[in-house]
């Protein structure tokens, strides 16, 4: 059988076929999710996604064979990354553009997240009240991806601790509260428990995915 220009034209589109095969899985994407916020070992991806080792690795395989992650091995562990920026700017723009035309997403976010009145603000407006020091902006996010890359001037005090410390914030200021992206429920959480002990709590509107994907300063803090 002769190799036509159409058949190519099927083997090309097959391949980009590949990408979306890869990201047709609620748990490829939260992975995915996971890994914008940094580096990750396998067995610290497993445990923060809610799967067993032998899942998680599998698709982690998947996604790293459509290229969107890569691995590096340190001993007996494997860590795994992002393969670019592009990934997570994919990550980001898949989640709007579902939030936007699929009808399912808005009722999914609202039983996931809560409603509630809390005030958000945007990365600009955070940005302008950060620099004039009326804010103090609050990562809730795990430590060790506070540690991997975080909003400059960002103090971190990982959600389950927050009722515990937030003696460690300043009770004059208004506070900013952010996590991993839009769709974080840590943010929303935060503010319930900082509002309930009588703290002046607003959200940042996204996270650290976006703000990673805006590229906007970011600060890691070193390890030993």
């Amino acid at each position: 059988m002769m190799d036509t220009r159409a058949d190519r034209k099927a083997a090309l589109y097959g391949a980009f076929a590949l990408s979306g095969k890869a990201l047709a899985s609620g748990k490829r994407l939260e992975l995915l999710d996971l890994l914008a916020q940094g580096e990750r070992s396998v067995d610290a991806l497993a445990r923060a996604a809610g799967l067993n080792l032998t899942t998680a690795s599998a698709h982690l395989q998947t996604l790293k064979q459509a290229g969107f992650v890569t691995a590096r091995r340190d001993g007996t562990r494997i860590h795994y990354r992002l393969a670019g920026d592009d990934v997570a700017q994919l990550l980001s723009l898949l989640l709007k553009v579902a939030e936007t035309h699929q009808a399912a997403v808005t009722p999914a976010l609202q039983d996931y997240l809560g409603s509630d009145s809390a005030t958000e603000i945007d990365r600009a407006e955070l940005q302008a009240r950060a620099a004039a020091g009326d804010v103090v902006i609050l990562d809730v996010r795990p430590a060790e991806e506070y540690a991997a890359g975080h909003i400059p001037g960002a103090i971190s005090i990982p959600v389950d601790e927050l009722a515990e410390r937030i003696g460690e914030l300043p009770e004059d200021l208004e506070i900013v509260v952010y996590c991993r992206g839009e769709y974080c429920v840590f943010a929303y959480d935060a503010v319930r428990t900082l509002t309930e002990h009588g703290r002046r709590a607003i959200r940042l509107n996204d996270g650290m995915l976006e703000w990673r994907v805006a590229e906007l300063p970011v600060d890691v803090t070193a390890t030993a």
